[in-house]
């Protein structure tokens, strides 16, 4: 499938936002890569030109309202009307939240979710005047069960959650064309892990089944391609588990991560406390979008499959039933 749509992609120099920026070059997109490092959005533009597509390069802290509204105004010159908006950037901290200090509740806050808000107002001003665009914003099975030793990311995922209900209440009495769609995520094999501040006395990792990012961004560049995408989508079995189980259980989820979260997110390896990290400015390097896990990451998820190609299932489901009924019509 081939589309020519101008897209914008914050947090594009590693991960998943990487990744995305990849699978919308792959279909010819003309994509607007945002992130605090320039040399890393360098290499991800050179990769997106390998793939098909162009790339912008548009280095900035998403957590400046200015920076992001005016990289919406460059894009926009230089491309072209937007098309898609994708909201990835993020940043985090590991720790309990006894050891948490004020300031980097407030930085993930600025970044993970105050990010999404000024991502999506730049969206907004440019595509509700056309009645056209969408909004996709990049969520996380976290933004419903919270997990322990994530607090400041949980919180910020769950608030992105209630901003993106209000804004589709206001675009349905508006009568706006406008799409927002959420993309909730598994846990991934991204760089995320290797630089993300951390107070735990083992490296960080993803909580298994862990999935590699092209997996999730295939789905985000099918809702960018629908007409009318979901409200929700949901990428692989452990999200889908994730979410039902706080809609029936959550007090078991509670006992249970409480018992198995801590060890599940860290390695056997120890992990210094003077690393690098990103939270207050980007680790240098070229970067990519997988991160440490390529040996224990699954490249295909049976979940996301049956959810994209649902229209198949159904159909061959009608069939089989008429030549069934069929079959037992001539029988009698």
């Amino acid at each position: 499938m081939k589309f020519d749509q101008v897209v914008m992609v914050t947090g594009a120099s590693a991960g998943l936002g990487r990744a995305i920026a990849h699978a919308f070059a792959r279909r010819g997109a003309r994509i607007g890569l945002i992130a605090r490092n320039r040399e890393a959005l360098e290499a991800c533009r050179n990769e997106v030109q390998r793939l098909g597509g162009v790339g912008l390069v548009l280095p900035l802290d998403v957590s400046d309202a200015a920076a992001v509204d005016a990289a919406a105004s460059q894009i926009e010159d230089t491309f072209g009307p937007l098309d898609v908006w994708v909201n990835d950037a993020m940043v985090s901290v590991f720790s309990p939240v006894h050891e948490m200090k004020a300031d980097e509740y407030k930085r993930v806050t600025e970044v993970t979710y105050l990010g999404y808000v000024y991502g999506t107002m730049a969206a907004l001003r440019r595509m509700r005047p056309r009645d056209r665009g969408t909004i996709i914003q990049v969520g996380s099975a976290l933004s419903v069960r919270s997990i322990p030793l994530q607090s400041a990311y949980c919180a910020a995922k769950h608030a992105i959650l209630g901003f993106t209900d209000s804004l589709r209440c206001e675009l349905y009495h508006d009568h706006s064309n406008v799409q927002v769609s959420v993309v909730q995520m598994p846990a991934m094999n991204t760089m995320q892990f290797t630089w993300v501040k951390s107070r735990l006395p083992k490296k960080p990792q993803p909580v298994p089944p862990i999935f590699q990012p092209e997996v999730a961004a295939e789905v985000v560049v099918h809702a960018a391609a629908a007409e009318r995408p979901r409200r929700e989508y949901w990428v692989g079995s452990s999200t889908v588990e994730a979410i039902l189980g706080q809609m029936v259980v959550p007090g078991l989820l509670d006992r249970y991560l409480g018992k198995t979260g801590f060890k599940a997110q860290q390695t056997d390896a120890p992990d210094s406390p003077d690393r690098p990290n990103n939270l207050w400015d980007f680790v240098p390097g070229e970067h990519s979008a997988h991160g440490p896990f390529d040996d224990r990451s699954h490249t295909f998820s049976p979940q996301v499959f049956a959810d994209l190609h649902r229209g198949w299932f159904i159909g061959g489901g009608a069939l089989l039933l008429a030549a069934g009924v069929a079959l037992a019509s001539k029988k009698k």
